[in-house]
């Protein structure tokens, strides 16, 4: 990867962690409406601090996508191909079922239906970005897609996890899995040699 195609992906990146910020707080602005804005002014302040705070999320969303990719290097470096797909589908399941359920048991006053929900929307997303990447590439590019969709994205999304606040998860999640599938769905035309 170039220093200008690596250039291109992180700007890109953060207009979309930047944007998706944005959609997610006035979306829950309009639900929940907990901010009283008195001009036109603070308004714009929100948004300018919205843009702000999604730039920091796909800085965030870039470090873990980097280190996926060092992981994934070392993990077909070290475990045969066909092992390490299925390596990374068995722990992106159980990275699934911890978040669904394994919280819920561990400390009771968490709600079933949140976990269930956030776990739904990820697998759900997962699963069509895996489903893209696959049409864009071939068939062995849906197992770590998957795998990155979802054990990746639950491990960044594990500090606002132990917030239990449902708008604030919101507010990390949907830029976070713009960033994400973002990244994971341009990987190949980045790395795709220049045509002379």
């Amino acid at each position: 990867m170039s220093l200008r195609k690596w250039f291109y992906l992180f700007w890109t990146t953060l207009l979309i962690g930047a944007g998706g910020a944005v959609i997610a707080g006035l979306a829950l602005q309009i639900v929940n409406g907990g901010i009283q804005f008195k001009s036109t002014a603070d308004f714009f302040l929100y948004a300018l601090i919205l843009l702000g705070y999604g730039a920091l999320v796909s800085v965030y969303a870039q470090l873990g996508f980097f280190a996926y990719l060092i992981l994934n290097y070392t993990g077909i470096g070290v475990f045969p191909r066909k092992a390490w797909r299925y390596i990374q589908l068995v722990l992106a399941v159980l990275a699934l079922l911890e978040l669904m359920f394994l919280r819920t048991f561990v400390s009771g006053d968490r709600s079933v239906r949140s976990d269930l929900t956030l776990g739904l929307a990820i697998l759900l997303t997962a699963l069509i970005v895996s489903w893209f990447k696959m049409r864009s590439t071939n068939a062995s590019a849906w197992v770590p897609t998957f795998f990155f969709m979802t054990a990746i994205t639950i491990v960044e999304i594990i500090g606002v996890l132990r917030i239990g606040v449902d708008s604030a998860t919101v507010f990390i999640l949907v830029p976070l899995i713009a960033c994400n599938a973002f990244q994971i769905l341009m990987l190949h035309r980045i790395l795709k040699p220049a045509s002379l």
